[in-house]
Parts: structure tokens; sequence; C-alpha cells
């Protein structure tokens, strides 16, 4: 039984740092393509004028 619960315990912990990592993939997805737009933004309007 202490196997058992020191097991759960750890899969726990394994589990929280995973979503965390995910949560930080996709933000990170998020600020770049946001950035990128701003960049193709500011481009068009620089070869437009």
């Amino acid at each position: 039984m202490l196997f058992l619960n020191s097991f759960l315990s750890y899969l726990l912990v394994y589990v929280i740092f995973a979503v965390c990592i995910v949560a930080a993939v996709f933000a990170g997805i998020k600020v770049r393509k946001n950035k990128n737009a701003k960049e193709a933004a500011a481009e068009a309007t620089a070869t437009t004028e």
C-alpha cells in the first residue's frame, strides 16, 4: 500500500508538470503567431507607403 501511495503521488506531480509544459508551449505558439502577424502588418504598411 505504501508503494501505491508513493507511486500515485509521483504520478500526480508528473501530470501537473506535463500540464504546465503543454500550457507553456501553447502560450508560446500564440505569442509567436501574434508577433508574426504584427510584423507582417507593419511590413505591409511600410511597403504601401
